[in-house]
């Protein structure tokens, strides 16, 4: 939304100032290109795509941001926002990728790969969708004027959807989602079986992240004063033993929030259960 806004002043400026190129040369850094030869004078648009959403079509970031919001909320209760990002940024580059593949090695698209390029967060919402309905398939949506159906036939709408439109005036877009989507798939089924595709991506946010925190200033204690401290602190702990403040709850469920319940130490999720039980 950020990036559609911002996005967006740039164009009401630079037309108002006659200068359109200017609005041309920013939305370029965010559409990645058919042809691969172009496409490697900008490769960062592999990322930047998904991104980014079409100026003229309000209803394409509209229906992905719900779209999102439905579906992300419900892959944030069961596994957490970290993988939640990481899946996004996967789903948005197997989108790019079968794209760009496609556009490059059938004659059908090559022929027909004669568009400015592609933008959008569709590949990237697909996988998440994808990813819920193969882990959580029969739970159910309640739709206007339909009622309760369950996500994987919804998911399972949307992907036939795309399929046959990939043949038609969005042919780069549907196979963007159908890339997205077999990402998707595979990157449940391999976080079931314990492997976490998207490991590196959080790795990766975290250093990011860790670059821009305070680092704490080195206290330097005798060894004296470290003795007592840890004296008090174990009187403090055996005096307490048992007793589960409510902001260790608020905080390990927060954690929660942010990596899912697998996230937890035994420790943390021994008291989540003794809490549980008063």
């Amino acid at each position: 939304m950020a990036i559609f806004l911002f996005v967006g002043v740039i164009f009401v400026f630079s037309r108002i100032a006659g200068f359109d190129a200017l609005v041309e040369v920013v939305y370029d850094q965010f559409t990645i290109p058919p042809q691969f030869s172009e496409f490697l004078t900008r490769p960062w648009t592999l990322f930047t795509y998904s991104f980014a959403h079409s100026l003229t079509d309000i209803f394409h970031i509209l229906f992905n941001m719900l779209a999102l919001y439905w579906f992300g909320r419900l892959f944030i209760e069961y596994l957490g926002s970290d993988k939640l990002v990481a899946l996004y940024v996967l789903g948005g580059m197997a989108g790019a990728i079968f794209y760009l593949v496609m556009f490059n090695t059938i004659p059908y698209f090559i022929e027909a790969s004669n568009f400015n390029g592609m933008v959008g967060a569709s590949a990237a919402v697909f996988a998440i969708m994808v990813a819920v309905a193969t882990l959580l398939p029969d739970y159910t949506f309640y739709l206007l004027f339909l009622g309760p159906v369950k996500i994987k036939y919804i998911v399972f709408v949307y992907i036939v959807i795309s399929f046959i439109g990939s043949v038609g005036p969005n042919a780069g877009g549907n196979l963007a989602h159908l890339g997205g989507a077999l990402m998707g798939f595979v990157y449940m089924k391999q976080l079931q079986a314990g492997v976490n595709w998207g490991g590196w991506i959080t790795a990766v946010i975290d250093w990011v992240k860790d670059l821009f925190q305070p680092r704490p200033k080195v206290k330097v204690s005798y060894r004296k004063e470290e003795a007592a401290f840890a004296q008090k602190k174990n009187v403090k702990v055996t005096s307490e033993k048992g007793k589960i403040s409510q902001e260790e709850i608020d905080a390990i469920l927060d954690k929660i929030s942010d990596g899912g319940y697998e996230s937890l130490t035994k420790d943390e999720k021994e008291k989540l259960f003794n809490a549980s039980k008063k």
